[in-house]
């Protein structure tokens, strides 16, 4: 019998997902089709970017999901049923901070493997409710929340148990797999059961995320994300159709330098119709906007130095735009060119992005080799491949969240915030949580030392803007 691996798992598992998504959601079919048509054109217009940050196989077959668990028992079982698919949960996102606040915390279930990304780079960013955090519900609405999450199944336990059997093997027999497969994708189906109306309701005053998340039964995907390589063009072609998107592209501007990070946008939630349990008892109509079709465009990955900067110029981008009442992309796009690096050298210079790095097989004069990474550079030694981000944006994913909410909702302020963090949901949900950073940095480290000793130099004798870590 064929033995099928996490990889493999994996891929299967995104094209089901995406074949339910679009049973579901119909957009999302006219998104995927309209993000291949982008990505065609770019590749047929500029050849020598279309396959910068990935082959043009991996863009067009990448996706990212997103779902909402209600409690850690509920993350620790994603994480189980993930992790048979090679998906390991990476950063810690807390949405409570955001503007509207949101009431969770989130991380990603994403390969760590840089070959493992190649293969399939399928990414499922996961939220979990803090129920406990009294800014948003008192101790009674806690107490019922709690109740409500504890006494439902998200994953069955057949699911769990195979899912274990692959974490441990590495992946399954093929009578396995597909049994693995069919109640993982079923798992996030949406539910048919009726919604208790009020119980949502209440939950829906406080937060739209809250009542999708503890208002009903089950878990379901809110958006499958295909990448672009032009997310602009995207969203001209998708306003052509006549499909609402949201207001903006959410993370940096478009300019003329190198694109960082993640740019993302979504076509608004579309009215689902559901059948709702009515105070009486007797089952009615109605429809809910939870779900949407989002799409991303990826960008060089950058260091906690870069994101820092990001962050700062993000605040001078909120300042002046209120100051001077200019149209937001108009100001970004002023901020970026003041002040953010205009090319992948000044990143690398600035110790800003991450790069992989090769040997290019110029002749190498011993004597005469430069011992500075940058002048190696610059002399044609090595050249510089970035890294892609394989990560998330808080203030982004909340953007695209409070774009889709139905209403603001309501915290208090004069409470207490509850204390999550990742060591905590790490010491939780029993797996390792890698912090997305270190990643980076070890997959730039071991491609510069590998280039820089076919040199015939030392790597510790080599002048970097960063410093190397010592190899294992």
């Amino acid at each position: 019998m064929s033995f099928v691996e996490q990889w493999e798992l994996r891929a299967r598992f995104a094209r089901s997902l995406s074949e339910l998504y679009g049973t579901e959601v119909p957009a999302y079919t006219t998104l995927v089709e309209v993000s291949s048509e982008v990505n065609r054109d770019f590749q047929a217009k500029h050849p020598e970017l279309a396959e910068r940050l990935g082959s043009i196989e991996r863009v067009t077959a990448e996706r990212h999901g997103a779902i909402r668990v209600g409690d850690i028992r509920e993350l620790a079982q994603a994480a189980r049923v993930f992790g048979a698919a090679g998906m390991h949960p990476v950063g810690f996102y807390d949405l409570r901070d955001a503007n509207p606040p949101i009431p969770v915390v989130s991380t990603a279930f994403r390969p760590i493997d840089r070959d493992e990304l190649a293969k399939n780079p399928f990414r499922v960013f996961t939220s979990m409710l803090v129920a406990e955090d009294r800014r948003f519900f008192n101790a009674e609405l806690e107490q019922q929340l709690k109740e409500f999450i504890g006494s439902r199944t998200l994953f069955p336990e057949e699911l769990l148990q195979l899912a274990d059997k692959s974490i441990e093997q590495s992946g399954l027999a093929q009578a396995d797999a597909d049994r693995y497969l069919e109640l993982a994708t079923a798992a996030f189906a949406l539910s048919p059961e009726p919604v208790d109306r009020q119980w949502y309701e209440r939950l829906e005053a406080i937060s739209s995320v809250a009542s999708d998340i503890g208002g009903v039964a089950s878990t379901h995907i809110n958006h499958l994300t295909p990448r672009v390589l032009d997310i602009d063009d995207l969203y001209q072609r998708m306003q052509a159709r006549g499909i609402t998107m949201i207001d903006a592209i959410q993370g940096p501007p478009r300019w003329e330098g190198p694109d960082v990070l993640l740019r993302q946008t979504s076509f608004r939630a579309l009215a689902e119709p559901r059948n709702f349990k009515e105070a009486d008892g007797s089952i009615g109509t109605g429809d809910l906007r939870v779900r949407f079709g989002e799409v991303e465009a990826r960008g060089i990955a950058l260091t906690e130095a870069g994101r820092n900067d990001y962050d700062r110029m993000l605040r001078v981008v909120d300042e002046r735009q209120k100051e001077s009442g200019r149209p937001r992309p108009e100001v970004a796009l002023e901020v970026w060119r003041e002040q953010c690096p205009a090319s992948e050298r000044e990143l690398i210079e600035r110790d800003y992005g991450f790069f992989n790095f090769a040997a290019t097989g110029k002749s190498v004069d011993g004597e005469n080799l430069p011992t500075d990474l940058l002048a190696l550079l610059d002399g044609g030694w090595i050249v510089a491949e970035p890294i892609v981000y394989e990560d998330f944006l808080p203030r982004s994913a909340a953007g695209i969240f409070a774009s889709n909410l139905s209403g603001e909702g309501t915290v208090d302020d004069s409470q207490d915030e509850t204390a999550r963090d990742q060591s905590w949901m790490a010491r939780h949900i029993g797996v390792t949580m890698h912090n997305p950073y270190e990643l980076y940095a070890a997959e730039r480290d071991v491609s510069f030392r590998e280039a820089i000793a076919s040199l015939g130099l030392a790597p510790d004798a080599v002048a970097t803007p960063w410093t190397v870590a010592v190899a294992a």
